[in-house]
């Protein structure tokens, strides 16, 4: 099912700005210059570069085997009154 095509007339200010609607309000956005006065502008949800590899493959099996191992694993202190002496007796 294809959603209906909507166009609208939008003004563009003084400072070089169109409003898209309240609810894009937040929204990263592409806008794509096709040709001149042409532009395409699509929603789009940008991943920062230090983050890109929780979306290669197999990095979605690899946290859930890490988020298994962590439940089954509680964090404790135990031990690290002796882990602060010795580093700060070095």
């Amino acid at each position: 099912m294809q959603a209906a095509i909507s166009t609208s007339v939008k003004v563009v200010g003084a400072n070089g700005q169109i409003s898209l609607g309240k609810q894009f309000a937040g929204r990263q956005v592409l806008v794509e210059e096709q040709e001149a006065g042409v532009w395409l502008i699509r929603t789009a949800t940008v991943v920062p570069d230090n983050e890109r590899w929780l979306h290669a493959s197999g990095a979605a099996a690899d946290l859930e085997q890490a988020l298994a191992w962590a439940q089954a694993h509680p964090a404790h202190d135990e031990g690290a009154d002796d882990l602060v002496e010795r580093l700060q007796g070095e």
